[in-house]
């Protein structure tokens, strides 16, 4: 039988509009991998990153800091949905925030999508960051910071910073217009929390005996199991934000580890050159560090390149923790800036050297014939860090005249987090 052309257009003009546009435009399988990718970064929140900074932090406050961490996502969580997501994905406003189109997520139903996956799942997997991001806030500020305060603070800060910050980038704001690759959270994540950290901690204040006595971490145990779960949720991270189920995440996937493997390896071998000891809580340190530069590149670049971002991670973020904060001495108490804003930086800048145009075609780095990137990258870190800086400030102020004070109580202090403000203890002292 001879086929004539009509025989296969009159197929296509009778296919029902709402099947075609339905094959379009919904992937279930892009769906299924963005909703495990959620699933995988928020264990990194109350379990992840709560044990990294909990082993992190003295057996007399272990449990404040997971508490912390704990309210932090949870708190995260209800903002996110009642305001936080309309703030960074309505409506563009001067490219500078998102209108109230979406409060208490209005105008979103089952059916709207967000490209290929439902709009429910693009604000889950957003919602995510957000709570990861003022968590990571706390590691520069644990073992002196009131819980109320801490629950004011966290509001504020994920509302008028956190929320701003993710529409500059990945919200339809001047930062995305401007041509800026963050592809996972460089400077939306890691140098936002870092800087804000810092600025915190100094605020704040050194810890009683900061200098002048050990402060041992509680359990180099959890932290080393807070970081292998950071690491196992950091593929749902930067893999996952590519919202598809396709060879661009696939490659993220694969540098991921990559740059964590040679971050976790670059520290261990500074450290065992320096102080003839390679520890624990340096390879899981490593590991972050790796994670963390990584993150804003993961998209962009081949794995040669996560090589010399991970390799340069870990030796920057040992850096960081040891002879930048000695010199310059403040006390970061879990290195928030020395790890994230540290190394949070190097992978900005080093996105607009490596980004791969053969990896993704919508960035071209310097070492690509594209020096206008790196330019871009560096506008993106200062921009961030500024506004970061001074809108922290301006909300610690704010918090204080809410709570009356920032700073727990000198005999609880002493006593402990844990005990004073919690009634509870990690672990029995016999």
């Amino acid at each position: 039988m001879r086929i004539k052309p009509w025989m296969i257009v009159a197929p296509l003009l009778f296919t029902p509009f709402s099947l075609a546009r339905a094959a379009d435009t919904l992937d279930t399988g892009d769906t299924a991998w963005v909703i495990v990718s959620t699933a995988l970064v928020m264990m990194m929140t109350p379990a992840g990153l709560a044990l990294l900074y909990g082993g992190m932090s003295r057996y007399k406050n272990l449990l404040n800091t997971i508490a912390m961490t704990i309210v932090a996502y949870c708190l995260g969580s209800v903002i996110w949905v009642l305001w936080g997501y309309s703030i960074a994905f309505g409506p563009d406003h001067g490219g500078i925030v998102g209108g109230l189109t979406h409060l208490f997520m209005n105008g979103i139903g089952v059916d709207s999508l967000q490209g290929s996956i439902p709009t429910y799942v693009f604000a889950l997997f957003q919602m995510t960051f957000a709570c990861i991001t003022v968590a990571l806030v706390l590691g520069s500020i644990v073992d002196r910071m009131k819980f109320s305060s801490w629950i004011v603070f966290a509001v504020l800060w994920i509302t008028l910073i956190y929320c701003p910050i993710a529409h500059w980038v990945w919200g339809g704001g001047w930062m995305g217009s401007m041509g800026a690759l963050d592809f996972a959270g460089g400077t939306v994540v890691h140098i936002n929390a870092g800087v804000a950290g810092l600025v915190l901690a100094l605020v704040l204040g050194k810890r009683i005996g900061y200098g002048k006595e050990s402060m041992f971490p509680s359990s180099i145990t959890l932290t080393a199991l807070g970081a292998a779960l950071l690491w196992f949720g950091w593929f749902g991270f930067n893999a996952g934000s590519q919202l598809a189920a396709d060879g661009i995440a696939a490659s993220a996937f694969m540098v991921t580890n990559t740059s964590a493997a040679i971050g976790a390896l670059a520290w261990m071998f500074a450290e065992w050159t320096v102080s003839k000891k390679p520890t624990v809580l340096g390879m899981a340190s490593g590991i972050v560090a790796g994670l963390v530069a990584i993150t804003p590149a993961a998209g962009f670049v081949n794995m040669p390149a996560s090589l010399v971002i991970g390799a340069g991670a870990g030796l920057l973020g040992y850096v960081g923790v040891t002879v930048l904060k000695r010199k310059l001495g403040y006390d970061d108490s879990l290195d928030a800036f020395g790890v994230h804003g540290v190394c949070g930086i190097w992978g900005a800048l080093a996105t607009g050297l490596f980004a791969n145009p053969a990896v993704n075609e919508a960035g071209r780095g310097l070492f690509y014939g594209n020096p206008k990137q790196l330019w871009i990258q560096i506008i993106s870190i200062v921009a961030t860090a500024v506004f970061t800086a001074v809108g922290t400030i301006i909300l610690i102020y704010i918090t204080r005249l809410i709570t009356g004070g920032l700073r727990v109580a000198t005999e609880s202090e002493i006593e402990g987090l844990d005990s004073a403000l919690h009634g509870e203890r990690g672990f029995e002292i016999i």
